[in-house]
């Protein structure tokens, strides 16, 4: 909040920590503002100071694993009634199978939260799990989950999306699932946020994270192992312990999510060009 209230943020590069990038966040250089996360409660009260401002689109992560789901479904429907579910997108990933987490059980687990959460979101998102090396490490419990997983539980959430009048997609999957009425799109598309915000972005064909993504371009201002929350399968955090060690370098006045600004970092002001309709660019600059 103390970020949009400034009207700027910096970003270090992972890969090159004395590179830090500004961003300004201010309407006239933000398209839209996407905000990702499992827990929208402590935001809530605040939130219009963002949502008066600019355009906004909102991923919420509710899936079958951890005990508070009946609260993250509430918060669901708070957060809907206060910016429109047209803005709103429940995504149920990752979908994985353990000896707990079952086919069964997820079938049954998405329809109650698809019966619970229809009225109040824009669509559904979900994606099957991708088995890299940390993961390996961090969820031996893991069962391979074989191509005719995959088309059960797809199956099965067609149907059950269908049955609740539910707009659903998979985000970066290589399956093809259209045939039970399951869509392949991106997580964030032109589209998604222009029809959200009653906005109009020009046609252009924008390059994905990654293989089979098509999100538009954007800027993420997050930072890797910062998050509490302890998923085993979250590609952003080595582990639990260095995220709560990272913690404490927290500054909620500083214009870097973890520390301050060093004497030997170099700060580049980031490309930030408009992809609406009618809008003019300016030039990125660099500064010392």
């Amino acid at each position: 909040m103390n970020r949009f209230s400034e009207g700027y943020a910096l970003s270090r590069n992972p890969l090159f920590p004395n590179k830090v990038t500004r961003y300004e966040l201010t309407p006239d250089t933000v398209d839209c503002v996407v905000f990702c996360s499992k827990n929208y409660e402590p935001i809530l009260p605040r939130l219009h100071e963002i949502t008066d401002r600019f355009h906004t689109y909102f991923q919420y992560t509710i899936t079958a694993y951890g005990k508070e789901i009946e609260q993250s479904m509430e918060t669901l429907i708070k957060l809907s009634e206060t910016v429109g579910k047209q803005r709103i997108a429940w995504r149920y990933e990752p979908v994985l199978l353990t000896k707990k987490y079952t086919i069964k059980q997820h079938l049954e687990t998405f329809e109650h939260m698809a019966e619970t959460l229809s009225p109040y979101i824009d669509r559904c998102i979900f994606g099957f799990v991708e088995i890299y090396k940390k993961l390996e490490s961090n969820m031996p419990e893991l069962i391979p989950m074989s191509e005719q997983n995959m088309d059960t539980l797809a199956q099965g959430f067609g149907a059950i999306a269908e049955r609740n009048g539910i707009l659903i997609q998979t985000c970066g999957s290589k399956g093809d699932f259209s045939r039970y009425h399951i869509r392949t799109s991106g997580c964030i598309t032109t589209d998604m946020l222009g029809d959200a915000n009653g906005i109009r972005f020009r046609k252009l064909k924008h390059k994905g994270a990654r293989q089979g993504c098509h999100r538009i371009e954007n800027r993420d201002i997050g930072a890797y192992d910062t998050c509490l929350n302890g998923c085993k399968y979250c590609y952003a955090n080595k582990n639990p312990q260095k995220a709560a060690e990272n913690y404490k370098f927290h500054d909620r006045t500083s214009p870097l999510l973890l520390g301050a600004v060093k004497p030997e970092d170099t700060i580049i002001r980031g490309a930030q060009k408009s992809f609406l309709e009618n809008k003019k660019n300016t030039s990125s600059v660099s500064d010392k």
